[in-house]
């Protein structure tokens, strides 16, 4: 079965988490380098593909409660970042694979500021655009900055790579009786108040026609299925289902 969505330039938002593997805390030398040898299949077979990161893996904001939020989300995008330098650099060692960091935050040492005219450059020089940093702004997630990167990158599909395959009318991990969705409007998911994205990121795809893409990012082979393939594996969120 198909998605019915034809890719051509892609944002995919992976979590801190999965960077992490199993040791669920720092980076995994081998999960990195899994996901960076599976971003530049996509990119050497002709996809222009952006990558947003989350920061999971070093900090959230709920490790101190007693932090103001606006500086533990601070420490949050600094987080990002370092996921975004590490990323790159595996990006690199895959057959010299062209990869860039631009954030959100200035910090011209590491990675460039963030431009959209300049990303969209470097998509189509072929090279992996590497979103960090969020918005730049506290009380946003990495989804809300998933969003609106894959908006001002002119994206065809934000695909949303988590640990579960889809979308379900239930916590799978709760009800083994929970249906998943193979596709699913915006609004119907606001509705149902499923939570795979924040309102805000899901608020923001409606209003512009931006399709999200829900999957298991973890198996082995799944982006190069979804991407490539064109294989239904996930959940397709979008407005109008045809």
């Amino acid at each position: 079965m198909s998605t019915g969505l034809r890719f051509k330039r892609v944002l995919l938002k992976l979590s801190g988490e999965v960077l992490a593997g199993e040791q669920h805390l720092g980076l995994d030398r081998e999960a990195i380098l899994s996901y960076a040898r599976q971003v530049a299949e996509l990119a050497k077979a002709g996809f222009e593909v952006g990558v947003v990161l989350g920061g999971g893996n070093f900090w959230r904001g709920r490790m101190a409660p007693y932090m103001d939020q606006v500086n533990a989300d601070s420490m949050g995008m600094l987080a990002t970042i370092m996921n975004g330098i590490a990323f790159a650099d595996a990006l690199r060692t895959q057959d010299d694979q062209a990869a860039v960091l631009m954030t959100s935050i200035s910090l011209p040492q590491f990675a460039e500021l963030f431009v959209a005219s300049r990303a969209i450059e470097h998509l189509e020089d072929g090279k992996v655009v590497i979103f960090a940093g969020g918005t730049g702004n506290p009380f946003f997630t990495t989804d809300s900055a998933a969003a609106l990167r894959g908006l001002q990158i002119r994206a065809d599909v934000v695909l949303k790579g988590t640990m579960t395959d889809g979308v379900y009318d239930s916590d799978p991990r709760k009800n083994p009786q929970a249906k998943r969705f193979s596709s699913i409007t915006f609004t119907e998911a606001l509705k149902r108040d499923l939570k795979v994205m924040d309102a805000t990121a899901f608020s923001l795809c409606r209003d512009h026609n931006l399709p999200v893409y829900v999957f298991n990012v973890t198996v082995p082979g799944n982006l190069r299925k979804v991407v490539i393939e064109g294989e239904n594996l996930g959940t397709l969120v979008k407005e109008e289902m045809q």
